[in-house]
């Protein structure tokens, strides 16, 4: 049995289900509007694009150095890192953990480092963005049992990667470990999915909604199959790429073979302003 089958079973059927549903929309809502949740990100800076190292709503000098970022600053540029204000240089990595728990901070800012294919960037993170302060809720379409969905993934033999457009305009590779198996009305469906470090899996789908009713995209995230590939294919916890609440991520659009032409009216829809 999948980890999401468990979990609906273990929560007491579908009255439980839909509770257990209920909780985790409003944990999403919580973490959406939380001061360096996605709605704070107020830009994404390459530094390819700043040559002497000067972005202009940025801080501080930012230079690229091999595997490594070189951060020079002065007092007047209001800059802390690792809790000790910066006078001097210090180099950085990619930052890997939580926003708030960033090197780099300004104030209530927060200097996220970033590397995505050989290219560097800054994110600004400013829990004081009109877009955090504008935002409602999330809409999402209450839980219902007929879009939990029993599936199967097959793994590749071996890991693919394919070139996908991304939210800023970019083609970049995604790696993909292989394919969910569903059955819709009985019909059958795929979705490539990505396989993350602990065995769960990843897919960036688009339906007959995208665009009309529902984000453009979307993703959804099962738990890690079970021995025999089993997996619950839980529609209701499709999920808003982090780029519908900024327009400074970089989301991948779905891979060839991710648009369902189905539609699904199930989990999370649109970001709602105030």
């Amino acid at each position: 049995m999948s980890t999401d089958a468990q979990r609906n079973q273990q929560a007491g059927g579908p009255d439980g289900a839909a509770q257990e549903w209920q909780r985790w929309h409003e944990e999403r809502v919580l973490a959406v509007a939380a001061p360096y949740g996605p709605l704070s990100l107020t830009g994404t800076h390459w530094l390819s694009d700043y040559p002497d190292g000067r972005i202009p709503a940025v801080p501080g000098q930012w230079r690229e150095d091999g595997d490594e970022v070189v951060l020079t600053a002065t007092a007047e540029d209001g800059i802390v890192v690792d809790g000790k204000p910066l006078t001097g240089e210090v180099r950085l990595g990619a930052d890997s953990g939580p926003v708030d728990d960033s090197r780099v901070a300004r104030g209530d800012r927060r200097l996220v480092v970033l590397r995505r294919e050989g290219l560097w960037a800054v994110r600004d993170f400013d829990p004081a963005s009109p877009p955090r302060h504008a935002f409602s809720t999330i809409d999402a379409t209450p839980y219902d049992p007929d879009w939990a969905l029993p599936g199967t993934f097959r793994p590749y033999p071996e890991a693919q990667a394919v070139r996908v457009p991304n939210a800023d305009g970019v083609e970049r590779g995604l790696g993909l470990g292989g394919e969910i198996v569903f059955t819709v009305d009985g019909e059958e469906h795929t979705l490539r999915a990505a396989v993350e470090p602990d065995g769960s899996l990843w897919a960036v789908f688009a339906d007959a909604t995208s665009g009309n009713g529902s984000y453009r995209f979307r993703f959804l995230r099962p738990g890690a199959p079970a021995a025999d590939g089993g997996v619950t294919v839980d529609f209701n916890r499709a999920l808003l790429p982090p780029c519908a609440f900024a327009d400074h991520f970089i989301c991948p659009f779905p891979p060839p073979g991710n648009t369902l032409t189905v539609p699904v009216p199930a989990g999370e829809r649109n970001r709602l302003d105030a």
